[in-house]
């Protein structure tokens, strides 16, 4: 019978330090102080903001449209030149003829760093150039985003000179940065004003 109660009170000392001890721990002269809570997880950054891109082609200074929209001047393109035409050119099919009054002509590619994500590429062109006369006298492809535009031809596109003309691209990005490559076939690629959309 003793020993009985002699294991009944082993049994229930060890319950009991199995229910109050845990999570404690002894700091090595018999004392026992409580174990140290894990840090609390800390919040990833949040993901970086898509931000609308607006970029003038040709021009040095800022341009703001008809709706109050800042295009930035000319930048990310790798060579080729620019040029500007004559303020009073008339264009078609737009409230906003300033934006196809200048130029980027025969560059190798365009670039710029943005937030991964879902995109829309507006591409703005106009044959404003008096040396083009008719179709097929300018031609060039160029490939956005892995998008391909074979044999492209703004006069064709646009109806004739002097009028405007988007094309419009949903794109993704994954790598940080909206790539626009282009190839000469007839002439020297142009464009007017490039133009990046986040998507929700």
């Amino acid at each position: 019978m003793k020993n009985i109660l002699i294991q009944t009170l082993a049994v229930c000392a060890t319950a009991y330090a199995l229910t109050f001890g845990t999570g404690c721990q002894s700091n090595g002269n018999g004392s026992r102080q409580a174990s140290a809570q894990p840090a609390p997880a800390v919040a990833s950054a949040p993901a970086a903001t898509q931000s609308v891109v607006r970029i003038k082609a040709g021009v040095s200074a800022a341009f703001t449209d008809s709706s109050g929209n800042v295009w930035q001047p000319d930048q990310g393109f790798d060579g080729g030149d620019v040029a500007e035409r004559d303020p009073g050119t008339v264009i078609a099919n737009t409230k906003d003829a300033g934006l196809y009054l200048s130029e980027h002509f025969g560059m190798n590619s365009f670039s710029c760093t943005v937030p991964n994500g879902r995109y829309i590429a507006k591409l703005h062109f106009a044959e404003t150039f008096d040396g083009i006369t008719g179709a097929g006298e300018r031609v060039f492809s160029f490939n956005v985003q892995g998008h391909d535009f074979k044999d492209f031809d703004i006069w064709v596109k646009a109806g004739g000179p002097n009028r405007a003309y988007i094309e419009t691209v949903p794109v993704e990005v994954t790598g940080g940065k909206f790539t626009i490559a282009f190839t000469s076939n007839v002439e020297n690629p142009e464009i007017n004003a490039i133009e990046l959309l986040p998507q929700p």
